[in-house]
């Protein structure tokens, strides 16, 4: 297991590299001069000079790019136009908020997805498999922004209800801010809910598959407890698939962070990269891209291992 998980590091170096040439060729890619955008264009030539020079433009773009990775490596991101602080350090003061919101979200994802979809595997073609694939549907379908929306309108304003002869305000949650339980529910939910659905939906069809297969068959025809079978002989091999759609999910849910973070007003990374697209500090924007794509690679990489420990029979290579 050691030998395969350092093989895989080394497999990620070219990966690695492609993407510090990605984020690194945002600064070349945008149209116009970066130096005179950045500047402003009120600004004059000896600003716009002194701007070229502060990012290192008037240099070759192969000595520019060993620079970058260079800074890189000991974890100089350069500064951020807009602030006058060091990047890493403001991307830092904000990382751990959008992990922690998509750690939060994946769990919900998993814990809700896993059991929709069991439940809808061993009940298929019934009544119960068919409202949980259409909640399913509807929660694939429903854009991140307008959910999160909806359920500050819903749960966070909130508004009175009477049932039963009970009067009630439905205002539990915060709609802004992260840190105490009432303002993480709602972004959690918001960004979870689509990757519930998917999950669901592939372990409902993993499971399908697995159950139809001989070795279930003769563990039934033994005797064997039905929730045996399903829990320790089909859902182990059933998850082989549904991890690597976890995986992927873990990458999106930091790319709706982006939307997350701006309709509940969350000073995460996603935030933190809109704002400065918007204020043109393109040294942030490139820092950010960065580390939310080094995330990605090392969320890949728990994947492939995670492989190995349900099946060591699997071989990546």
């Amino acid at each position: 297991m050691f030998t395969f998980i350092v093989r895989r590091i080394i497999q990620t170096i070219p990966v690695l590299i492609g993407v510090t040439i990605l984020t690194f060729s945002l600064m070349h890619l945008i149209p116009g001069d970066a130096a005179q955008i950045m500047a402003g264009e009120s600004a004059s030539p000896a600003q716009v000079e002194q701007m070229r020079e502060r990012l290192g433009l008037n240099d070759h773009v192969v000595v520019q790019y060993f620079k970058y990775v260079g800074n890189a490596i000991q974890g100089d991101l350069g500064s951020s136009v807009r602030s006058g602080r060091d990047v890493t350090s403001e991307i830092g003061a904000r990382f751990w908020v959008t992990v922690e919101l998509a750690v939060y979200s994946t769990i919900l994802s998993v814990f809700i997805g896993l059991i929709a979809g069991i439940i809808s595997a061993t009940k298929h073609y019934t009544l119960t498999d068919a409202i949980i694939m259409i909640i399913a549907l509807f929660g694939l379908s429903m854009p991140n922004f307008w959910l999160g929306l909806m359920l500050i309108q819903w749960f966070a304003s909130g508004f009175d209800v009477s049932l039963f002869g009970f009067s009630f305000h439905t205002g539990w949650f915060a709609s802004s801010g992260w840190g105490s339980w009432q303002q993480v529910v709602l972004p959690v939910i918001t960004l979870g809910t689509a990757g519930a659905a998917i999950i669901a939906r592939m372990t409902r069809s993993s499971m399908l598959e697995v159950i139809g297969q001989d070795y279930i068959r003769t563990a039934r025809a033994k005797g064997v407890k039905e929730r045996v079978v399903i829990y320790r002989h089909a859902l182990k091999n059933a998850l082989i698939p549904v991890v690597t759609v976890v995986g992927i999910q873990f990458g999106t849910l930091l790319g709706g962070a982006v939307l997350t973070e701006t309709v509940f007003a969350i000073n995460g990374l996603g935030r933190f990269i809109i704002d400065a697209i918007r204020a043109r500090d393109f040294p942030v924007v490139q820092g950010t891209v960065l580390v939310f794509s080094l995330l990605f690679v090392f969320v890949n990489l728990l994947v492939d291992i995670a492989y190995r420990f349900l099946n060591k029979r699997i071989d990546l290579d």
